[in-house]
């Protein structure tokens, strides 16, 4: 089913033989039984591309080399596998999908923790280990994709399917109740998706970042207080005063260390919780006594099957949650990373292809 008119496409591809980005033609792959062929609308870049060119130590592993980045995107099918699930989809169908592939989606942890941990230990991740969504066309996995609801537009909604699944988790799962204070520690890609989703479900929000057009977004999407921590030496206690105590939760989604170190002090002594989305280049550091004697707990968010795809995305839909996207060509994938590194960003940053 389906055709395209062309052999091969353009790719914005890492290579770590001299740890930098290439625009290189390669060929468009053909669909496997269970997969369907896209044509990619929307790409967008996401901190963990980044993570490619840094050094680190929390297990990012690169496969083929060099690799298409890039692992959150949107797209329309124009070709299917002959596979029961693929052959759902028909060409035309606009959809989103998950980066993860090779696992077998049905075992304990693909169904309940993450494909990472498949038991079948042979999940590859599209964007590193497998090429990703940086390139014109790409087979995804028919299991882990989706046609997109009314009134999500498939040439915006790429970073729905990273970091909106991501930040909607990291604040469901946090199970608040409305009326409660959650803080939203870092307020770029994923946090201002973050704050309209904990807005959305009722919680009050304070918004946390080091950069001042990031705290302007989240105020644009709805947070009741902002805070400049590396500006606002006072911060810290101006958060406790304001919730009486501290968060119910800070959720963090940055890559930084120390965002982590300064959380407990705002988190609400024996009924807070510290949730871990963010991944920095070190591993975290817990005061073993603050976590036995209950001064707070820690917890991490399934962020992202395709078992809680769905709930996300329709989610989004209902409450008419977008991101905020600053869209390049992919030539320009270069100056994005650049933007990011800087933190300049404002909202997420994405290529949207004709």
């Amino acid at each position: 089913m389906g055709s395209v008119p062309k052999t091969t496409m353009k790719a914005q591809q890492y290579d770590a033989r001299d740890n930098k980005l290439h625009l290189n033609e390669v060929p468009i792959p053909e669909p496997q039984e269970h997969e369907v062929l896209v044509k990619v609308a929307c790409a967008s870049l996401c901190h963990s591309d980044v993570m490619l060119f840094e050094p680190n130590d929390q297990g990012l592993i690169l496969g083929k080399n060099p690799v298409t980045i890039g692992h959150e995107a949107t797209g329309t099918v124009v070709k299917t596998g002959s596979g029961p699930i693929a052959s759902k989809f028909k060409e035309g169908d606009d959809v989103g999908f998950l980066c993860a592939v090779e696992c077998c989606f049905d075992c304990y942890s693909c169904k309940n923790v993450h494909n990472a941990w498949c038991e079948t230990g042979k999940t590859k991740m599209q964007g590193f280990t497998l090429d990703g969504y940086f390139q014109e066309y790409v087979c995804v996995d028919a299991r882990a994709t989706m046609v997109l609801p009314e009134g999500i537009d498939v040439k915006t909604a790429a970073p729905l399917f990273c970091a909106g699944v991501t930040a909607y988790h990291g604040v469901e799962d946090c199970q608040l109740k409305p009326g409660q204070w959650m803080a939203i520690v870092g307020c770029g890609g994923l946090g201002h998706l973050g704050v309209q989703y904990a807005k959305a479900m009722g919680f009050k929000v304070i918004g946390l970042d080091i950069a001042d057009q990031a705290l302007e977004e989240a105020k644009n999407c709805g947070a009741d207080h902002v805070f400049n921590s590396m500006t606002d030496k006072d911060w810290k206690s101006k958060v406790v005063e304001i919730t009486g105590g501290g968060v119910d939760a800070a959720v963090n989604f940055t890559a930084s260390k120390k965002s982590y170190d300064d959380c407990p002090a705002i988190i609400k002594p024996g009924s807070g919780l510290l949730m871990v989305v963010g991944i920095p280049r070190q591993p975290l550091e817990l005061n073993a006594l603050d976590i036995a004697l209950g001064r707070y707990k820690v917890k991490g968010s399934n962020n992202g099957t395709c078992y809680n795809m769905r709930p996300a995305i329709e989610f989004s839909a209902k409450h008419n949650i977008k991101p905020h996207l600053t869209t390049y060509e992919l030539e320009e994938l270069p100056k994005m990373i650049e933007i990011m590194n800087s933190h300049k960003a404002q909202g997420r940053m994405g290529v949207v292809f004709n």
